[in-house]
């Protein structure tokens, strides 16, 4: 009987086109959309999650989000050091300065800061160049997209010169960073030609970067810290999430975002109810010889539910195979969608909403099918 249902499925091909259409339509809309929002999200974070070196983030109490910065003063470097299972805490700035080429072109950049003694904070990924060429005096790291803006049509490549703040700055490597939340390019360099790049206020220390002694309990030590300083300490996954939640609760991106996956779901319910409900309509005739024959309403059951069941699954396939391949072909060739994917989470969440869309659509035509008199194929 489910084959008889498949065939009487893909009888009508241009209903069965047309339902298979729908179903992937809303898969792609809900999965790119929502894989979207997801990258935008994580690019909020994008200079915690670079940073591989540190256990705890360490920052003022009032930060709410990486971009919020209060600075410290520097006597508080020293007091996170003095806190017992402290591997190692050290400065880290973040700030932005106005980068210029040497035909004039202006390029605000975010500059970062690293550990003069260790490098701690350094881009985790290099192209071009090593990290320890960041010891020279005057060196930058300069990440891959950033290149692109500053000298556009041209392959970065360490050897280019910039001027910040009236400080001749030279790219001694080439990063693949995170892409961040705005497009502004990131470069890297030690803390002490950090605060010469980018004037910082008259407190200069951004954040401080602490690693756990082996076998410490890092919560345990977060606490510790907090308790003895003042200061606020937060594991790294934590300052993401934080900032995150800043830009869930401030901005208006998850109802923008909310609304299209939404419109997805609703389009793809009433486009698919509709063209399947017309479909056992127009086929009640074929079922009515069924149920005519002996055939129990458990078994038309199971028939109409493979049949939605079938177009549920192909729709699926297609649908999320394009939002993959969108995400894939766009990631390559355009960089300002760099860094988007389709996580398995969101298409397991697509999955569900698939079906639920499968059986609203169903739920009409299956009380049709079953109560249905058979004697309609006599009419």
């Amino acid at each position: 009987m489910i084959r008889i249902a498949l065939r009487m499925l893909t009888g009508d091909t241009a209903k069965y086109v047309g339902l298979v259409c729908g179903v992937a339509f809303a898969v792609m809309l809900m999965a790119q959309q929502a894989s979207i929002f997801v990258g935008l999200m994580l690019r909020t974070a994008a200079q915690v999650i670079d940073v591989v070196d540190a256990d705890l983030w360490v920052m003022d109490p009032r930060v709410i989000y990486v971009e919020e910065i209060e600075p410290l003063p520097e006597s508080a470097l020293w007091r996170v050091r003095g806190v017992a299972g402290v591997g190692w805490a050290t400065p880290f700035f973040k700030g932005l300065t106005v980068a210029r080429a040497p035909d004039g072109r202006l390029q605000q950049v975010f500059v970062l800061g690293v550990d003069d003694a260790s490098l701690a904070g350094s881009p985790p990924r290099m192209l071009q160049g090593s990290v320890e060429d960041l010891r020279r005096p005057g060196a930058i790291v300069l990440d891959r997209v950033g290149a692109l803006f500053i000298w556009p049509g041209e392959e970065p490549a360490p050897g280019k010169v910039l001027e910040m703040a009236d400080r001749r700055a030279t790219v001694v490597g080439v990063a693949e960073a995170s892409a961040p939340f705005t497009t502004f390019p990131v470069i890297y360099t030690r803390y002490s030609e950090a605060l010469r790049f980018a004037p910082p206020p008259r407190k200069p220390l951004s954040y401080i970067l602490v690693r756990a002694q082996v076998g410490e309990d890092i919560d345990a030590l977060a606490a510790r810290i907090e308790s003895e300083t003042g200061l606020l300490a937060l594991r790294w996954q934590d300052f993401v999430w934080r900032t995150i939640r800043y830009y869930l609760t401030r901005t208006g991106i998850p109802v923008n975002f909310g609304i299209t996956v939404a419109l997805g779901f609703i389009v793809g319910a009433a486009v698919v109810g509709q063209t399947f409900m017309i479909f056992v309509l127009e086929n009640l005739r074929q079922f009515g010889a069924l149920k005519a024959m002996g055939v129990s309403n458990g078994t038309l059951l199971r028939m109409v539910l493979a049949q939605a069941g079938a177009v549920a699954a192909i729709g699926y396939g297609l649908g999320i195979g394009l939002a993959a391949v969108f995400f894939e072909v766009t990631g390559r060739t355009n960089v300002d969608l760099r860094g988007f994917f389709l996580p398995w989470w969101v298409a397991a969440i697509v999955a569900g909403a698939v079906v639920l869309i499968i059986l609203v659509a169903s739920i009409a035509s299956i009380r049709k099918a079953l109560t249905l008199d058979p004697a309609v194929v006599f009419k």
